[in-house]
């Protein structure tokens, strides 16, 4: 049998490098990596489907099953987690010293859909009892005018979103004063240089721990999706896609572990990764449907709580069968 070519587009990281440069190959084919940013993955392949494999944006690949309309099939190769109360920025002269203070404000983001704000304001709900009605809400892009939704979505009823014109952004928006708070996964160029602008929990770590402790929920943000079409034409397909990502991050916890040469451009890289794994575990950076049960079932439900799927997902809509259980040996 000749082996499969395929594209994969994701970002390059310590995670992932080990497929990019030959490391770790997907059984049966040949790989053309496209290493590119998350943002500019997600709009080729939500948009056009150029990719075979490629990185896509949990919430809006959700928002697609729910509607019927998903070109890719999930892996649950989780390559982007990260806790959110960092992603919120405030105006500190808005009275805004506790999550409760956001109800009645205007917030930015730039996407409603996003799966930071999924997160942001399934927290906020479940946590401080802030629903995203109690806010308004206005979207574009953080420092370039014209940032449209990677998908279609209504808001629910009661949730007022409006967008920015298109040569505005949101960065000057919360530097002028005309936003109160802002949700954005990048930090925004104003925060660098406005006085008047700071995060919500400026011990954000301390306040993401705590997270931890009480949830056992490390956010997910990105899934590997595989094109739906190559998925019915080569069964085999999803599993060995989800095996080399598997053995990817294998080898980067093997180099994390490394005091002897160190592997990241920090000085205390193997202190950080036990104090890491002494809270969340030895594989805290877990990739699987049954291993992440708690953040899938949470996602699912934030997602048609805040009108972004029209129905409530499962785990067996998300991810290709085969990827649930692999050959234990």
């Amino acid at each position: 049998m000749s082996r499969l070519t395929i594209s994969l587009a994701c970002t390059n990281t310590d995670r992932t490098r080990a497929i990019f440069d030959g490391r770790v190959q997907v059984e049966g084919c040949d790989v053309i990596g496209l290493a590119m940013p998350p943002e500019e993955a997600f709009h080729r392949a939500f948009g056009h489907q150029e990719f075979d494999v490629t990185e896509l944006s949990m919430s809006s690949y959700m928002s697609q099953v729910s509607q019927g309309i998903n070109a890719y099939v999930g892996i649950p190769a989780f390559v982007s987690r990260m806790f959110r109360h960092s992603s919120i920025y405030i105006r500190t002269d808005r009275g805004i010293n506790e999550p409760g203070d956001l109800k009645g404000k205007t917030v930015g983001l730039p996407e409603y859909q996003m799966t930071a704000a999924l997160w942001v304001r399934g927290i906020l709900e479940d946590v401080y009892g802030v629903k995203p009605c109690d806010m308004s809400w206005r979207c574009g892009g953080l420092e370039q005018g014209g940032r449209g939704q990677a998908v279609e979505i209504e808001t629910p009823e009661g949730v007022e979103l409006k967008r920015l014109p298109v040569d505005e952004t949101l960065s000057q928006h919360l530097d002028q004063g005309r936003i109160d708070a802002l949700i954005s996964a990048r930090a925004p160029s104003c925060w660098h240089t406005n006085d008047k602008i700071s995060r919500l929990f400026p011990d954000y770590r301390t306040a993401e721990e705590d997270y931890y402790r009480k949830t056992g929920m490390f956010p997910i943000m990105h899934l590997i999706g595989v094109r739906k079409s190559l998925v019915e034409a080569h069964p085999w397909l999803p599993a060995s896609v989800y095996v080399a990502f598997l053995e990817a991050k294998r080898l980067c916890y093997a180099n994390l572990e490394q005091l002897g040469h160190l592997y990241t451009t920090l000085p205390w890289p193997v202190v950080e990764l036990e104090r890491t794994r002494e809270l969340m575990g030895e594989d805290y950076w877990r990739y699987g449907v049954v291993e992440n049960e708690k953040e899938i079932e949470a996602m699912t439900r934030y997602s048609f709580d805040q009108g972004l799927s029209v129905r409530r997902l499962s785990a067996e809509d998300l991810f290709a069968a085969s990827t649930f259980e692999l050959v234990k040996v």
